[in-house]
């Protein structure tokens, strides 16, 4: 039997915050579990995702969520870096059982729609998330740079990518 997934996404309200919460706990432990020390996850998600943090980036920056069912299942959160249309994708997260379901694209193709004159996507992603660089590898993005990080006394590998947004093929 088939079952069809429909995704909604939509722009990131103040009572979400706790449900978001939750999403980058849950998959930060799954994507990092082998990757980055757990105490040191807990530190950064304390620090990234408290009330505060989310508050500043939900007024700050472009914040997007997917959901089904009118449950959130993965959140994008996109700054623009220049007038020129360069914008940094500094999170797109998704529970475990919704990744490989759309989710991560229709985050993806919302970041473009909404954020005008977009030309290039720039992240960060540790060179071991073997996950996500697949995914952004499918999504057309390439490794531009790479290089050795200091987060929070771990030594992480860190790809920087690009994505030239003319040449998306979601």
């Amino acid at each position: 039997m088939l079952i069809l997934l429909v995704i909604q996404v939509r722009k990131m309200k103040k009572k979400d915050i706790p449900l978001v919460q939750h999403v980058a706990k849950t998959s930060w432990h799954d994507t990092y579990e082998g990757i980055i020390p757990r105490h040191i996850q807990e530190q950064f998600l304390q620090n990234a995702y408290s009330n505060y943090s989310m508050k500043r980036r939900l007024k700050n920056s472009y914040f997007f969520v997917a959901e089904t069912d009118g449950t959130i299942i993965g959140f994008a959160n996109y700054s623009r870096s220049d007038p020129d249309g360069k914008v940094e994708l500094g999170a797109i997260y998704l529970l475990p059982a919704y990744q490989g379901k759309g989710a991560g694209t229709a985050l993806l193709k919302e970041g473009i729609e909404k954020l005008q004159g977009v030309r290039e996507i720039h992240l960060s992603v540790e060179k071991n998330n073997i996950r996500a660089k697949t995914f952004y590898e499918s999504k057309g993005f390439a490794a531009v740079s790479e290089f050795d990080e200091d987060f929070a006394g771990h030594t992480l590998r860190t790809l920087r990518m690009v994505l030239k947004v003319k040449k998306i093929s979601l």
